[in-house]
């Protein structure tokens, strides 16, 4: 059976505070030339000290629901990818849907990382095609400036608060518009390359992100590029096909490389990295929101969307917009 699940609308928040290269440069030992050169980010944006992660998380839903035109009483599924939640539990997700003043349905986060959006994308697909929801708020939020260690420069110059959602929903119609399909892994071995060194049952500490950063680049290259053509080649598509590819902003290296790999046309690739750094799973959402308010992404075309992390976990989802 035809999937007929299509992103109605998105909406994406980032805090006001912003924190260039060049303030950086003051607290450490890098440059903007060093950082740009490796990573191609200029600035990256800073959750203020009251902010939490469900503030981000409600203000990009807010405006997800105002672009979908629909009202938040529709929602029914609420689904927040994060590593950086408010609490151990309850879930940020909850706490979104008393924000919104829902009284419906359901909510929970997922964890996946990076590849986390992904992840979320995919369920809330599967639980309204098996009509178990009706409209679905899918949200990727992140305050990852609370797990950095900011005398680290190899890793604190990467990252960046945000938060991005979209509505899932169901047409009406028989449209082109639809989740086409969706591949998604993970391999546990490789779980010590990107985490965090802290947890409830480790030490009781949210602890600091740590990275090999030149393992992840090299499995993020042929991971992605691998999982792209699976993608493409199950729905009988060639690269050619693709109009856009939003990659998880994580650096402009890896995308550059993965799509050398692809042969894809790099103006092809959408990329917000120089101004919103490495917001983890809001990235996707959040560039996604960025293309179509500018009206760069239209109806009808056909996105790629594709996402590595920690686990490592990594992800690729092919729609018709």
């Amino acid at each position: 059976m035809k999937n007929n699940n299509y992103i109605v609308g998105s909406g994406g928040y980032l805090p006001k505070k912003i924190l260039t290269n060049y303030d950086l440069s003051k607290k450490i030992d890098t440059s903007d030339e060093w950082i740009t050169s490796r990573t191609g980010i200029k600035e990256r944006h800073i959750a203020d000290k009251n902010q939490l992660n469900s503030d981000l998380a409600f203000e990009a839903a807010k405006r997800a629901i105002k672009n979908s035109k629909i009202k938040a009483s529709n929602i029914d599924l609420i689904i927040v990818a994060t590593s950086t939640p408010d609490n151990t539990f309850p879930s940020t997700a909850t706490k979104v849907q008393a924000k919104l003043g829902i009284k419906k349905g359901f909510a929970f986060d997922i964890q996946a990382a990076c590849t986390g959006f992904i992840y979320a994308l995919s369920i809330a697909d599967n639980y309204l095609s098996n009509n178990q929801a009706t409209f679905a708020l899918v949200i990727g939020s992140e305050i990852f400036s609370r797990i950095l260690d900011w005398k680290d420069r190899s890793t604190c110059v990467l990252f960046g608060d945000g938060a991005g959602a979209i509505i899932l929903g169901k047409q009406k119609k028989n449209k082109k518009s639809r989740i086409i399909s969706t591949e998604l892994y993970s391999d546990g071995r490789f779980y010590n390359l990107l985490y965090v060194d802290g947890g409830v049952s480790l030490n009781q500490k949210a602890g600091y992100l740590k990275m090999n950063g030149k393992e992840v680049f090299k499995h993020a290259i042929t991971k992605l590029v691998k999982i792209v053509k699976l993608n493409l080649k199950k729905n009988n598509l060639k690269i050619n096909d693709i109009d856009w590819i939003i990659p998880h902003q994580a650096n402009k290296r890896i995308m550059v490389s993965t799509a050398k790999k692809l042969k894809i046309p790099f103006n092809k690739v959408l990329m917000t990295i120089e101004k919103h750094a490495n917001t983890s799973s809001a990235s996707i959402p959040l560039t996604l929101d960025f293309a179509i308010s500018k009206k760069i992404i239209k109806r009808n075309q056909l996105i790629l969307f594709e996402a590595i992390g920690g686990g490592l976990t990594w992800g690729c989802s092919l729609l018709k917009f």
